[in-house]
């Protein structure tokens, strides 16, 4: 099986609060996107990432001009307001014998080895896999007003994180079936999921972290220059 990942660095940085994507942000000495691409470079079974980028993005190029990987880092394609559309253009210009797609957020830096490991491991013997964390804090389920509707089993729910792993014909054929309803789908495994294609999970990481706010951000700093001091 060749593996390639889908390296998801479209967004705009306005939910971050910054004029720089976060992914471009630099923490630890390198931008983020470096760390993530350095954790990715631990699996040597993935033989090609390919980034999808925000259209007019001034900034990916020139951060990895000149540095070097164990994989091939393919010219990045230009993704889409949603993250189905980024998915599809991917898959699209991935050459054609690329057989297992990992999807992952370019907002996570520090996927370990074990976990890329793990994913891809379930991921060929199934077809899909997703690494998952199990949920410790009592989940509710609420209306629009703030009414508790319901308070799930927590025992039969997990937090799930990146990269989500397929076949690559799962991921186009159920783009394919789901496309009048990506808009509902608020990851990729999902999308397998409602297309009728099986998802099992696989042992996630509690510092494959999303950087989503400055607190995150802190919070990677502080990971990264204790693991630099040690």
């Amino acid at each position: 099986m060749n593996i390639a990942v889908l390296l998801l660095a479209a967004g705009s940085g306005k939910r971050f609060g910054s004029n720089i994507p976060k992914q471009y942000l630099d923490v630890a000495g390198q931008p983020l996107l470096i760390h993530t691409l350095h954790s990715l470079a631990a699996e040597p079974r993935i033989k090609m990432v390919l980034p999808v980028i925000a259209e007019g993005d001034s900034w990916f190029s020139a951060i990895v001009a000149k540095q070097t990987w164990p994989f091939e880092l393919l010219k990045p394609v230009v993704g889409g307001s949603e993250r189905s559309i980024s998915m599809q253009r991917g898959l699209t210009a991935l050459p054609e014998n690329i057989d297992m797609v990992a999807v992952h957020d370019a907002a996570r830096a520090l996927p370990s080895q074990a976990l890329l490991k793990d994913v891809l491991d379930v991921a060929l013997l199934h077809g899909a896999a997703v690494p998952s964390l199990p949920v410790f804090d009592t989940i509710k389920r609420v209306n629009k007003s703030g009414k508790v509707m319901e308070t799930p089993n927590r025992s039969s729910l997990v937090a799930v994180q990146t990269p989500q792993v397929a076949r690559r014909d799962w991921f186009k054929s159920a783009l394919e079936k789901e496309k009048l309803r990506l808009h509902l789908h608020t990851d990729d495994a999902s999308v397998l999921e409602a297309a009728g294609y099986p998802v099992y999970i696989s042992k996630g990481d509690i510092d494959n972290r999303k950087i989503t706010t400055p607190d995150d951000m802190l919070w990677l700093q502080e990971k990264l220059a204790g693991a630099l001091i040690s």
